[in-house]
């Protein structure tokens, strides 16, 4: 059946696929929202080890989403990868060494001979739950705003911009607002998921003002994102994007383009509003009731509407990755992509898939299956 798909469709299901994932990091986030949360949260140190714990039996999982969503990208759309990664580079050095300090203070927060002291590598963890999920939502922004490069013939990109990328969120422009609108919403929706996921981890008949503390920091958080959710939504009915306009490829300016494209594909309003109602559901149930389970709601819910951000700005013959110096630059899914036979290859080995997203479901299961007690916080596996 592979062997009989045609080259536009395979374009399109390895979109569909890397969306998947990169929605998937998305829920993930919970880790970095958690950290972010530590000190409003935690007011001794036993509650932030009951927090550091909790998140720590996770934490791996969204880093190595984030490396396999790079590698799907590397491996499905060279092109895009090569342009973004290689011209703008210091976005993605921020984003990655974020995420270096994360690994370095789960390692070394506990350890005895630690001469930073806990508290350094406490700010490594707010840095990695704020800087580093600001700048991927900036640059996940550039998807819809356009980003500053060239291409020549042989496919060599020239960045036009000395940031390097950083101006997605630094420079002052009504595109650079929709970015960091953007990155604050993911901040905000990853310190709900974390509080979220915390009150569903830890067992708070030992830390009761903690779990107090956490169902308020859930409904606080939840609130401050919304103006951020509703100048992305409001803008995305009005802003113009690039598309390909003839048979011959053409790329230029559309107006309202992600409104046709909303239009054109009503599957992703089901998407986006059958989330936001999942998010709502999991904030209510975790800050205005006493369940736990809220984080499957909110998380669900995250990873379809990270699904709508992600396939809004690359199907309906959209660029998906535009360039603001040289519309005929600009990436699509369809110019980006490798060779027919490479997909059909990766389609193959990407039946493996839910093997593996099972697998992964049972560690999770088994490292989650009891909730971390004050006991956790004294043992070898303190973080």
């Amino acid at each position: 059946m592979i062997e009989n798909l045609d080259y536009a469709t395979l374009q399109h299901l390895w979109w569909l696929l890397c969306s998947v994932v990169g929605a998937l990091f998305l829920f993930l986030t919970f880790v970095q929202g958690g950290q972010s949360l530590l000190w409003q949260v935690a007011k001794t140190q036993t509650e932030k080890d009951l927090v550091i714990n909790a998140l720590g039996r996770k934490w791996e999982l969204t880093f190595t989403t984030l490396v396999l969503f790079g590698g799907a990208l590397f491996a499905s759309f060279p092109k895009f990868y090569s342009t973004s990664f290689g011209g703008a580079y210091w976005v993605w050095i921020l984003i990655l060494f974020t995420f270096i300090v994360q690994a370095v203070s789960y390692e070394y927060r506990r350890k005895p001979w630690n001469v930073l002291g806990s508290l350094v590598y406490e700010g490594f963890l707010l840095i990695n739950g704020t800087v580093g999920i600001l700048l991927i939502g900036a640059a996940v922004g550039t998807f819809y705003t356009g980003a500053n490069f060239q291409l020549d013939g042989n496919n060599f990109v020239t960045w036009t911009h000395p940031y390097r990328g950083l101006e997605a969120a630094l420079s002052p422009s009504v595109s650079s607002i929709f970015n960091i609108a953007l990155g604050l919403f993911l901040v905000f929706n990853a310190r709900t998921l974390g509080a979220m996921f915390l009150v569903n981890s830890i067992d708070l008949n030992e830390a009761a003002d903690m779990g107090t503390r956490l169902r308020a920091a859930c409904w606080q958080n939840f609130v401050i994102s919304l103006p951020f959710l509703l100048l992305i939504l409001g803008s995305l009915l009005f802003m113009r994007g690039y598309g390909i306009v003839d048979d011959a490829g053409t790329i230029d300016i559309v107006s309202f383009k992600f409104l046709r494209n909303l239009v054109a594909n009503p599957w992703l309003i089901l998407l986006l509003v059958g989330g936001l109602a999942l998010v709502v559901a999991g904030v209510w149930k975790t800050a205005r009731t006493s369940e736990t389970g809220g984080i499957w709601y909110g998380g669900l819910g995250t990873v379809l509407v990270g699904l709508t951000v992600l396939l809004l700005p690359a199907y309906n013959l959209t660029a998906f990755y535009p360039s603001k110096a040289d519309p005929q630059s600009s990436l699509t899914i369809y110019n980006a992509s490798s060779s027919p036979y490479t997909l059909k290859v990766m389609t193959y080995v990407a039946l493996g898939i839910p093997f593996v997203l099972a697998y992964v479901a049972y560690v999770w299961w088994a490292m989650g299956r009891s909730k971390i007690t004050i006991e956790d916080t004294g043992d070898r596996t303190a973080y």
